[in-house]
This record gives structure tokens, sequence and C-alpha cells, in this order.
């Protein structure tokens, strides 16, 4: 499959872009993204370094994948949990 040539612009500068046709649609709604949160940041705290701005956003979308791990962890441990409960009571009612 031929690779696609897109321009996506960030923080008032363009980044041209060699990517897999499938990568189109997700790169794009990243950068409308990043958009939104720094004009956020922007009116919200008064911020004109772009710099700063950008590692703001940085670190709202890490701080929002660490959190999605975490919640994934706590209800992989909740699962398991279950699962032995469920694996004792097989065992006692195979036992009687």
């Amino acid at each position: 499959m031929d690779k696609l040539r897109i321009k996506i612009s960030i923080a008032d500068r363009v980044y041209p872009l060699t990517i897999e046709p499938h990568q189109e649609e997700g790169l794009r709604k990243a950068a409308k993204k990043i958009e939104a949160m720094i004009k956020q940041f922007e009116q919200s705290y008064a911020v004109r370094d772009k710099q700063d701005v950008l590692a703001m956003c940085a670190l709202q979308f890490a701080a929002q994948t660490e959190q999605k791990d975490i919640e994934a962890a706590g209800d992989m441990q909740e699962a398991e949990e279950k699962l032995r409960s469920l694996n004792e009571l097989l065992q006692q009612h195979l036992a009687s």
C-alpha cells in the first residue's frame, strides 16, 4: 500500500508527514484535540508562550493515558478476584 503525504498544523506550525493511509484519521483527530487544548489553556491561563502551552498539553495527554492504565489495572485486579471467588465456589461444589 502506498504511503500518504499529509500536513498537520499544530500551534501555528505545519508538519509534513508521510504515513500509512489508515493512520490519517487518528492523526487528524489528535491534531484537532491538541489545537482545542491549546486554545483552552491560552484562554484559561493567559499563557502566551507556545512552549509552555505545548508542555501542558503533553502533560495532560500523558496523565490521561496513565490514569487509563491505572483504571485498567484496577479493573483487571477486580476481575481476577471475582474469578478466584468463582473458582473457590466451583472447587467447593465439586468436592461435595
